[in-house]
């Protein structure tokens, strides 16, 4: 699975980096080097003009890519709150055009997210604590592209209105509360050295394959062509420490390599 990655990129490298044409930020995140289930992260995605448009003659125009602040955790539409989002951070690939919270978002709402880097816990074989309450420990590991690059991570997201508020009520047209726009991460099997660490890892789009990716009108028969398990995408793995494992903790440390002798493999 994939369940803690780091995203430090501002708004700027992330619109230039992925040919945002319509920034939708209220204001930037911080750089954030843990980032957790239910944190808000960056999306880029493409939209149609909103209905509003068609004064303009611009509402049957191609999506418009976008640059958005998501909620981690997928709420599906017909969800009666949005607490199931925190069990929602992945969709296994292998079941997401099935899985009836996946599958609407998987026909049309796709997203990329960017990170630098995601965190993977591999089980060692040193045991911690004593009687019943010893465990094998585990050691966090970064996989981050060696190049230094951007990950594009294949996503899903999906709006989930407040089935509580009136829809009927003028005052209430335009409250952003009354929508929440979520995501979830897409992932594989791993195998070969990813495999190791976990038997789960996110799918990355390359960026030749972005466009067809997030394009709402891909036959979903060719979706499954367009996305690449991080394994084969250049990345490299190096143990950090483990204050990762706690959510208050941030910063920049938290993905700097450290001595394998040091750590607990």
């Amino acid at each position: 699975m994939c369940g803690r990655y780091a995203s430090s990129r501002s708004p700027d490298d992330l619109a230039e980096e992925f040919e945002v044409v319509d920034p939708r930020l209220g204001q930037a995140l911080p750089a954030d080097y843990n980032v957790a289930p239910t944190k808000e992260v960056y999306a880029v995605l493409d939209r149609a003009p909103r209905p509003a448009d068609e004064e303009s003659g611009t509402a049957n125009a191609d999506p418009v890519r976008q640059l958005r602040v998501l909620r981690w955790g997928l709420v599906p539409f017909w969800a009666k709150d949005p607490s199931i989002g925190s069990r929602m951070i992945n969709a296994r690939m292998e079941t997401v055009a099935e899985k009836p919270a996946f599958r609407r978002a998987f026909a049309s709402r796709r997203c990329l997210l960017p990170a630098d880097g995601y965190f993977e816990w591999y089980e060692t074989q040193q045991r911690t604590g004593t009687g019943k309450a010893a465990k094998f420990a585990k050691q966090p590991f970064f996989i981050k592209p060696k190049d230094g690059s951007v990950l594009a991570m294949a996503g899903l997201y999906e709006i989930w209105k407040d089935p509580t508020r009136d829809p009927d009520d003028p005052d209430d047209q335009d409250d952003p509360g009354r929508f929440l726009w979520t995501c979830t991460v897409l992932t594989t099997e791993a195998t070969d050295e990813v495999g190791r660490i976990h038997d789960r890892m996110p799918l990355l789009v390359t960026r030749d394959r972005r466009t067809a990716w997030l394009n709402p009108e891909t036959p979903k028969d060719q979706l499954p062509d367009l996305l690449v398990p991080a394994q084969q995408s250049g990345l490299e793995a190096f143990p950090v420490s483990t204050a990762v494992g706690n959510v208050r903790n941030n910063g920049p440390e938290l993905v700097e390599p450290i001595p394998f002798e040091e750590s607990l493999l």
